[in-house]
């Protein structure tokens, strides 16, 4: 067996066999000649000195070699068309890459200027930005696939290193007409009466009013859960229930929606976000920049 005479070329063509489950359709992919292409599949069984298909008159069929071959095969060759995109990026003139995974709270009150700013004042730096609840972004910068994550300071950090980023406060946002729209202020448990719109289980949002409902011995009354806070607001409008928001997310809605918002006096509804990482100091130079900005 001799791996170094593996190709990119083969493996491709490789691959795109698999997939079509023939060598002539795989050549046309690969564009490449049936008989080019016949030669190379036989040229890379003879180098790892076994059978990787069975041949059919209706096509071909992996052995458990080539099914092995074939896990191998897709991972190098994903590998490769990150490979591709990276030096594309710096060919291109982008010196760098920051993944960041943030909560709906941060990404719709703070991130917006903040990552606007970042990007004119560091144009070769391009940010890889994914909205997920805070659990998820904690999981991503652990195992490797984001660089640093935004959450709320409830969520499990796991092990993380973690700094404090910006604080929010959660408001009662009800439709006009509704019997709390004439309240200026109350605590959260005059409005467990009420159904509730919120976001899904398991967001920060929604597992802390959960809990802080569980703690007066009552619980939510959810009549429909939503991925947004847009979708929130126009739930709450359409009179499918009121809902709990933080107040900076909240305001551009109210005026365009006919949405009344109410202060709470529960102390738990001052928030704090952070920043998380595995270790500060060993962050790339791109990520330490973006970090510094944010913390500005």
């Amino acid at each position: 067996m001799n791996l170094h005479r593996l190709d990119l070329v083969s493996l491709s063509l490789f691959a795109h066999v698999v997939h079509t489950g023939s060598i002539s359709q795989g050549a046309e992919r690969a564009r490449l000649a049936v008989g080019a292409a016949s030669k190379r599949i036989t040229d890379l069984e003879a180098a790892l000195g076994t059978q990787l298909f069975e041949r059919h008159s209706r096509g071909v069929k992996l052995t458990v070699a080539g099914q092995a071959l074939h896990r191998h095969a897709q991972r190098i060759l994903t590998d490769v068309d990150q490979l591709e995109a990276d030096l594309s990026d710096y060919a291109s003139g982008i010196v760098g890459v920051v993944r960041l995974w943030a909560n709906t709270s941060a990404i719709t009150q703070f991130l917006p200027a903040g990552i606007a700013g970042f990007t004119a004042a560091n144009p070769g730096i391009r940010i890889e930005l994914e909205e997920r609840n805070s659990s998820e972004a904690v999981l991503a910068v652990l195992d490797g696939r984001a660089d640093i994550g935004i959450f709320a300071e409830r969520t499990p950090p796991l092990g993380l290193r973690t700094v404090a980023y910006r604080s929010d406060r959660l408001v009662l946002v009800v439709p006009e007409g509704h019997p709390l729209a004439g309240r200026k202020r109350l605590r959260f448990t005059e409005a467990l009466d009420h159904e509730f719109v919120s976001l899904p289980s398991g967001t920060s949002l929604a597992e802390r009013l959960r809990e802080e409902a569980e703690a007066l011995g009552r619980r939510l009354k959810l009549r429909i859960q939503v991925r947004s806070f847009d979708a929130m607001c126009q739930m709450v409008a359409a009179g499918l229930g009121i809902g709990v928001l933080p107040d900076a997310a909240v305001k551009p809605y109210l005026r365009a929606m006919g949405l009344r918002q109410i202060d709470l006096s529960d102390p738990w509804v001052h928030r704090q976000l952070l920043i998380g990482a595995r270790d500060f100091d060993a962050l790339p130079r791109p990520v330490r920049l973006l970090m510094e900005h944010l913390l500005r």
